[in-house]
Parts: C-alpha cells; sequence; structure tokens
C-alpha cells in the first residue's frame, strides 16, 4: 500500500494533527493506545498508509511532531491519546520561534532541523512504496510558517517525486493572533509556491462562521474548529485508506487539480453540517450533499468563491451511494452554475466514490476547489504587509537572525505574481465569452514576451 508521512510542525499543526489522529484513529477502529478493536476487516485492511504495526498488534502513527517549545508537546503527551504516538517521533527545541518567521527558518529551526530529517529518513525507510508527505502548519505564527518552510524544501530537495501536501492555517481578516502575522505569511507563502503540490488553505474565521451559523455554537473553542479541520483532513485521504469504487489518491489529486504549477491553493468543505438540534430533522441525499458542498459558506477559507470561477474542482463522497446518482448530480452542479467554471477546461470536476462513510453518519462529502477567489486571501494579506512594510515596521527582529529586506521585497513580488495569475485566468474565460476577442490579442502579448525574454 502507498504509505504517507505526517509532519505536524508548530502549535496549530501539532493541535490540528491530534485531533485528526483522533479522527481516523475512531475510523480504523483503534482505540487510544493503538490497539484494535474495531468491528470490520475493512478497517484494517489499508490500515498501513498512516500507521506502523509495532509489537503485540499495537498501531503506531507515521507521524512526526515538530515544535521549537516543549509546551504542546506536553499537552499532547498528557492528552488521552498521548501514548499512541512514538516518543522518538517528538522532536522539539527548547527557545521557541517567537512567531519569528527567521528564527523558525535561519536561527532556532536550522538547528533543529537535521535531527527532524533523521526522524523522516527512518520512517521513509521503513515505508514499502511511499507516496508522500502531509504538513500541518499555520502561517501566521514563527515555527509553523518558518521551521515549516524550512521542512518543505528539504523534503522537496531530498525526496523530489514524492507528493507534498500542506494543510495550511492561512491568517484570516477577523481573527488576528499576532502582529506580524502578515509579514510571516507573505514569507511562508512564498515558500508554499515553489515547494509544495497542493496546499489547502483553511482560515480561522470561515471556521468559527461555520460553527457559528451551521453548528449553531455560541462560543466554538479551538477544539470544535480543529475538529471541522480533522473531518476534511480525513476525508481528503479517504479513498486511500478504505476500498472504493472510484479510487482516488494525492498524486490522481494532483494532477486533475493543478493546471499550472504555481495554482495550488485550494478551498476545502466538508458536507453534511448540521447543528445537534436540527439533525434528526433532514435526510441525507447526494443532491443535499452536494448542495450544501458547493455552498460559500461551507468553505473553510474565507474567500467567496463566487467572486472567482472554479478552475477544478475534486469531490469525494463517503458511503454506500449510486455512483450514477453522484455523476448525474456533479453533471447538473456544472450546467447550473456554468458562469462559474471556467470553459477551457471542459469537464472539471473530479469525482471519487468510497464505500465506507465517517464514524456516526450513512454518508458524507469532501470537497476541495481550486478556485481564482482565493486570490482575495493573498491580497488581503498583502494589503496588511504593505502597511507595515512601507515603514520598516519590526523589521529590525527578522534582520537581527539574518535575514535581508531584499527577501521581503522577493517574497511580496512572488505573491503579486500569484495573485496576478489568478486574475489572469479569472478574466480570460470573461473575455472568451465576449467572443474570441480575446486570442488574437493574446497571441500578440505572447510574441512580445517572447521577445522580451530573447
Amino acid at each position: 500500500m502507498r504509505e504517507i508521512i505526517h509532519l505536524q510542525t508548530g502549535q496549530c499543526g501539532n493541535q490540528i494533527g491530534q485531533k485528526f489522529w483522533e479522527a481516523i484513529s475512531a475510523e480504523h477502529g483503534l482505540d487510544p493506545s493503538g490497539s484494535y478493536n474495531g468491528d470490520s476487516d475493512l478497517q484494517l485492511e489499508r490500515i498501513n498508509v498512516y500507521y506502523n504495526e509495532a509489537m503485540g498488534g499495537k498501531y503506531v502513527p507515521r507521524a512526526i511532531l515538530v515544535d521549537l517549545e516543549p509546551v504542546t508537546m506536553d499537552s499532547i503527551r498528557s492528552s488521552p491519546y498521548g501514548h499512541l504516538f512514538r516518543p522518538d517521533n517528538f522532536v522539539f527545541g527548547q527557545s521557541g520561534a517567537g512567531n519569528n518567521w527567521a528564527k523558525g527558518y535561519y536561527t532556532e529551526g536550522a538547528e533543529l532541523v537535521d535531527s527532524i530529517l533523521d526522524v523522516l529518513r527512518k520512517e521513509a525507510e521503513s515505508t514499502d512504496c511511499l507516496q508522500g508527505f502531509q504538513v500541518t502548519h499555520s502561517l501566521g505564527g514563527g515555527t509553523g510558517s518558518g521551521l515549516g518552510s524550512l521542512l518543505l524544501s528539504k523534503i522537496r530537495e531530498e525526496y523530489p517525486d514524492r507528493m507534498l501536501c500542506t494543510f495550511s492555517v492561512v491568517p484570516s481578516p477577523k481573527v488576528s493572533d499576532t502582529v506580524v502575522e502578515p509579514y510571516n505569511a507573505v514569507l511562508s507563502v512564498h515558500q508554499l509556491v515553489e515547494n509544495s503540490d497542493e496546499t489547502f488553505c483553511i482560515d480561522n474565521e470561515a471556521l468559527y462562521d461555520i460553527c457559528f451559523r451551521t453548528l449553531k455554537l455560541s462560543n466554538p473553542s479551538y477544539g470544535d474548529l480543529n475538529h471541522l479541520v480533522s473531518a476534511v483532513m480525513s476525508g481528503i485521504t479517504t479513498c486511500l485508506r478504505f476500498p472504493g469504487q472510484l479510487n482516488s489518491d494525492l498524486r490522481k489529486l494532483a494532477v486533475n487539480m493543478v493546471p499550472f504549477p504555481r495554482l495550488h491553493f485550494f478551498m476545502i468543505g466538508f458536507a453534511p453540517l448540521t447543528s445537534r438540534s436540527s439533525q434528526g430533522f433532514r435526510s441525507l441525499s447526494v443532491p443535499e450533499l452536494t448542495a450544501q458542498m458547493f455552498d460559500s459558506r461551507n468553505m473553510m477559507a474565507a474567500s467567496d468563491p463566487r467572486h472567482g470561477r472554479y478552475l477544478t474542482v475534486a469531490t469525494i463522497f463517503r458511503g454506500r451511494l449510486s455512483t450514477k446518482e453522484v455523476e448525474q448530480q456533479m453533471h447538473t452542479v456544472q450546467m447550473k452554475n456554468s458562469s462559474y467554471f471556467v470553459e477551457w477546461i471542459p469537464s472539471n470536476v473530479k469525482i471519487s466514490v468510497c464505500d465506507i462513510p465517517p464514524v456516526g453518519l450513512t454518508m458524507s462529502g469532501t470537497f476541495v476547489g481550486n478556485s481564482t477567489a482565493i486570490q482575495e486571501l493573498f491580497k488581503r494579506i498583502n494589503t496588511q504587509f504593505t502597511a507595515m512594510f512601507r515603514r520598516k515596521a519590526f523589521l529590525h527582529w527578522y534582520t537581527g537572525e539574518g535575514m535581508d529586506e531584499m527577501e521581503f521585497t522577493e517574497a511580496e513580488s512572488n505573491m503579486n505574481d500569484l495573485v496576478s495569475e489568478y486574475q489572469q485566468y479569472q478574466d480570460a474565460a470573461a473575455e472568451e465569452e465576449e467572443g474570441g476577442e480575446y486570442e488574437e490579442g493574446a497571441e500578440e502579448e505572447y510574441a512580445a514576451e517572447e521577445e522580451a525574454e530573447s
């Protein structure tokens, strides 16, 4: 089976990661100590995608827990699931990154990175056929963004042909945890554009909105938010972990989702999401799931897909469903909302179906969309970044760790390029509708570009 190695860095990454392991342990019938007490052979059939089998039938997550300070690790260790993880796979420093990207990437992080890579190598060598790596981290703090970026580039260097996907918590407009978030985020996106194959963008504000509006929780905790994220993470990797009618894996997902190498930032969603009180009042059906999956209120990044167009979409259905119904439903959605899909990718929705639903549900759907509307998110960070960078505010903390102002300028322009690339493909669609004038102009432009390059 094709194994995946999971890396969680920083406080946020570790907390999301922990929820993820709790969610998939439940799906595979494992208790908090890693012993199997499930009720179906299917739970063990492909369990080694995420777990190694240890002595006495105990299953150990193929996870590496990384942080620059011991606090989060200690709280994981003392939690009910603390004995699940292999003690050697906790790699942590003592000093912390202090919300400083440069500390995570250049100074503190660089000291720790070799010991992390040793653990990583050990895990990679014990696999039969490594499919790739998944990293959970946030872009606002120091460790997740700085050390996370460093790890991505090191993994890319050492395993260039393996998939690298990240679950990145991006800063949101209303929920800011640190003042220097825009700096850390821009520097990280600069790295993600180059090194990651798929980046699933998660956003605390969008998660809060889902908890308030849909789940009717009056004061959601981080536990509630992380639970939503873990639902999506388990959904995206379902088809690897359980048998299904239409199989999909990280590589197939990337091939179908990424039309241009730099545009690999996805919006994600999950259905069904209902408040506990109204659960008994609705039926779960494929049309209902589909409607909710494509609903803008269901997106876990604070960008409205109605402000852009979908380049590609992947949907992963779980449960005993008729594949025919799923395909008809998807076709209907595309016909109805054709203005939100680009025309130059004819059938741009990928479908996978897996027979086994998540714990406690009869069916569910996971949504992954590559929409040009994600540029809103980058534009927003960029505005905040520029406001501070113009005055060189807080910059001495970064230059003091050996960074150069040029790096900031470079990261900023890379992010601007990313935004204009998204915009370009959004406009390409609009111009085509106006009737082919776009073609001639584009050719001239292209010729001019070629000349300029030569």
